[in-house]
């Protein structure tokens, strides 16, 4: 028995009134940093490749790593439960595009990259902001559309954005984040940064033509971008086969390899992601299809029920929810019994409610801002990797 469980079990024997549970938590808190454990857990399904040999299903993790999926998928499943709640309060406005069902993506991507390494996505972008190292309050107010929003509460639910952490940003065009993504990857190579860029789109935006340009090109010059389709089945609401003749996303590519993954399964995502990151390192683009789902309606109005059953949804809950099988791995290796994982999700309701409370006393931007960030000031601009002053040194 390791010293995780062994101090674990200790800690069973205590009260677990709600007077101790603040110094329960901060005790399994400072156990779950034990990384002298290593297991070797089988992913869900076999990873299907395209023109490639597919990595394996054998994932390594600690009970670190498993314990922070779990926290960080159930406080993104609290963040979007209250967006929602908060827009139908009409405390959020204009698009609101949740996230729930699709957490596994965002922690197993972060899990395989650093913040070198770039992400850029569409509007579905919340939980992608808040693995990117985001915070709850900058999430609320932007969403809010308050100045401490981590778009100066101008951007909204759509618009998130955290440069300084690899990622570039939410975006309200349906696939004009790939090509977006596809620069960032020239810009790496360009420079010889040794990183990669992902772009998110959905199953709906893999018709686009733009995504094959992007991609062609990124091919001719072997450019380290990862093209990730997260395909929930539905494009707005519009189930996958109506819409695609051949909705085997990842070999859409053709010339270009590809893998599809359990989107569900945080550690399936990890494994694929460091994968196609080494990969993409030596050879130029690859594309990841992520078989997830989301539980909201495509946006806050769809209610989600009219061209899917409630069976269907449900179905999906019982058997697939990334939480629950990260919770289901948790208690079979012992790390945390079932108590004090509700006590992890009993805490993280309440820093969701902390964070709401200190977002909305952030006040709103003054109408003069409406003015501000429409030109870059100075001359020359400012792009990955060089700033505008090296622009100019090379201009005649």
């Amino acid at each position: 028995m390791n010293s995780l469980v062994r101090a674990r079990s200790r800690l069973l024997h205590l009260p677990t009134a709600a007077t101790v549970a603040t110094p329960l938590l901060r005790q399994l808190r400072r156990l779950s940093t034990d990384d002298s454990t290593t297991l070797t857990i089988e992913t869900s399904v076999p990873f299907t490749g395209h023109k490639i040999e597919p990595p394996s299903r054998s994932v390594e993790t600690t009970p670190k790593e498993l314990f922070g999926f779990f926290r960080d998928m159930a406080l993104m499943r609290r963040m979007e439960i209250a967006a929602d709640s908060l827009y139908k309060a009409k405390l959020i406005r204009g698009f609101c595009h949740l996230y729930d069902g699709q957490e596994a993506v965002a922690v197993g991507m972060e899990a395989a990259t650093t913040r070198r390494d770039c992400i850029i996505t569409a509007y579905r972008d919340h939980c992608i902001y808040l693995a990117r190292g985001g915070t709850l309050v900058e999430a609320f107010a932007e969403l809010m559309g308050r100045v401490a929003g981590c778009s100066k509460g101008k951007g909204g639910s759509m618009h998130f954005y955290k440069k300084e952490n690899g990622f570039f940003g939410g975006h309200g065009i349906v696939g004009a984040q790939v090509p977006l993504g596809c620069g960032l990857a020239f810009a790496q190579k360009y420079v010889k940064d040794e990183a990669v860029s992902f772009a998110l789109y959905g199953d709906g935006a893999a018709n686009q033509g733009q995504l094959f340009e992007a991609l062609n090109i990124s091919a001719l010059w072997d450019l380290p971008a990862i093209l990730v389709c997260e395909n929930n089945h539905y494009g707005m609401g519009t189930a996958e086969w109506r819409a695609a003749k051949s909705p085997a996303y990842y070999k859409r590519g053709d010339y270009v390899p590809g893998l599809k993954v359990d989107g569900m399964d945080a550690l399936a995502v990890k494994q694929a992601c460091r994968f196609a990151k080494e990969y993409a390192l030596k050879n130029g683009p690859i594309i990841l299809e992520m078989d997830t789902y989301r539980y909201h309606g495509h946006s806050m109005s769809d209610p989600g029920s009219t061209y899917r059953t409630r069976d269907e949804i449900s179905g999906v809950r019982q058997e697939r929810d990334p939480i629950e099988r990260v919770r289901k791995l948790i208690l079979a290796h012992d790390i945390a019994s079932a108590t004090e994982l509700k006590d992890i999700e009993k805490e993280v309701r309440k820093e969701v409610d902390d964070a709401i409370a200190e977002a909305k006393e952030s006040p709103m931007p003054d109408p003069s801002a409406l003015f501000e960030h429409v030109y870059a000031k100075g001359l020359g601009a400012q792009s990955y990797g060089v700033d505008r002053h090296e622009v100019r040194a090379v201009l005649p």
